[in-house]
């Protein structure tokens, strides 16, 4: 039987189908950040985007309450208790389908199952980074050995430069890592990792963005197919900021079927190379894992 797994985020929502093996589909941006509050939820405007988006996928896969699986993190776990509850029986009465809002410990737990493996006994840190929050796990010799929830995310940095999203940036590279590295003040980080994984999308970001990526020969796991130096990302970083190559509306182009998910990756680079440089990370591996894999690798 085909069933459907979905990660509803910040700002994005993933659609996958498992038979056999894992797909995805398809995957929607709504900016449910702007005009949230945590007493009266998202915005009238969002809430009918999301409605609406659920109905579509209703129809196009004949998603039913017991082959679809939704997990909604990010943003709405702020909501006040009242709002989660109304929100989630209006989504049941509506739609037939459960908005299973789970928590930062059960985001982290997937994320575990999604990249665990023994990296050929290197210490490896995985960064999760979502619209609102960024979780960050460590791998040592196979085992996970330590876990971070940072209180920063994508829209942070929209919020606070939204002229890094001009054709092309109007605020530079450095300001906006100082301004992460101000918001991670008072976090230790270890400085002996091997390399970091970048989970949500990255290799396929990069691979369009033509970023040097090499082969991965630090660990095989069948999944993380290439690596990049933390010169090259730096390099990579300041072409999509700054090359008229990469303009914000050819970046859009570049990913027709869900351009709104271009509008964050200017600032998405931004997060992960702050926690490079504080934890002093030369290789990086780029994925396109996030929590879903995680729940099929703990079935």
């Amino acid at each position: 039987m085909k069933e459907y797994y979905i990660d509803l985020g910040s700002s994005t929502i993933k659609v996958y189908q498992y038979e056999e093996e894992l797909t995805l589909l398809e995957e929607h941006s709504i900016y449910f950040k702007n005009n949230f509050s945590k007493e009266t939820g998202i915005s009238e405007e969002n809430k009918k985007e999301l409605f609406s988006y659920f109905k579509e996928l209703k129809e196009k896969y004949g998603f039913t309450y017991e082959n679809t699986h939704i997990y909604v993190t990010g943003i709405f776990r702020e909501l006040i208790k009242e709002k989660k509850q109304e929100l989630v029986r209006e989504f049941n009465n509506q739609l037939d389908l459960h908005f299973n809002i789970i928590s930062h410990g059960i985001e982290n737990y997937y994320l575990g199952c999604a990249t665990k493996h023994d990296y050929n006994n290197k210490k490896v840190m995985i960064i999760n980074m979502g619209g609102k929050t960024t979780e960050i796990i460590t791998f040592e010799k196979g085992c996970i050995t330590d876990r971070k929830n940072l209180v920063v995310g994508v829209a942070d940095l929209l919020n606070k430069f939204p002229e890094a999203n001009e054709s092309i940036s109007k605020v530079s590279i450095e300001a906006m890592n100082d301004f992460v590295k101000e918001k991670l003040a008072g976090i230790s980080f270890d400085t002996d990792y091997d390399c970091a994984i970048f989970t949500g999308g990255e290799e396929r970001f990069e691979k369009l963005t033509n970023f040097q990526l090499e082969e991965n020969d630090l660990f095989d796991d069948g999944i993380h197919k290439y690596k990049l130096s933390y010169e090259n990302y730096v390099k990579g970083t300041e072409k999509v900021f700054f090359d008229n190559e990469y303009t914000l509306e050819n970046l859009y182009k570049l990913m027709p079927g869900n351009p709104k998910w271009m509008d964050g990756a200017r600032p998405g680079a931004i997060i992960p190379l702050a926690i490079f440089d504080l934890a002093k990370i030369k290789t990086i591996i780029p994925s396109d894992v996030n929590l879903i894999h995680g729940v099929m690798n703990d079935k």
